[in-house]
């Protein structure tokens, strides 16, 4: 994410889930996978490189996703991310932890009298 002050900050542990979710869809790359959470987000996300890298080294160690490298539909060498079947398990258990959130969270922000 960058600093402009106009830009939601992620929570902890939120990058993970996007990241997890946009695998989803299949193998990507870095910069993919970036510009899709970007895009999904309505262009409010832009996870920056500093953010990204380590958050996928971090989900391949812990054996989430696996990455080989691959020729990009442009010709270069990339290296390429999917969701393994614990990536898919860990996936399900963090997006109904964040369901249960972001509706407690509206619970307390729109009270319904």
């Amino acid at each position: 994410m960058t600093a402009d002050k106009s830009r939601i900050e992620l929570l902890q542990g939120t990058l993970d889930l996007l990241i997890l979710r946009t695998l989803l869809f299949g193998p990507s790359h870095g910069h993919a996978i970036a510009r899709q959470i970007r895009t999904m987000s309505e262009d409010v996300l832009h996870i920056e490189t500093g953010s990204l890298y380590p958050a996928l080294h971090r989900l391949e160690a812990q054996g989430w996703i696996d990455a080989e490298w691959q020729l990009s539909d442009k010709g270069k060498r990339a290296k390429y991310y999917r969701l393994t079947r614990a990536g898919r398990k860990q996936l399900m258990a963090e997006q109904s932890k964040w369901e249960q959130l972001s509706a407690a969270m509206a619970r307390v922000l729109r009270p319904v009298n």
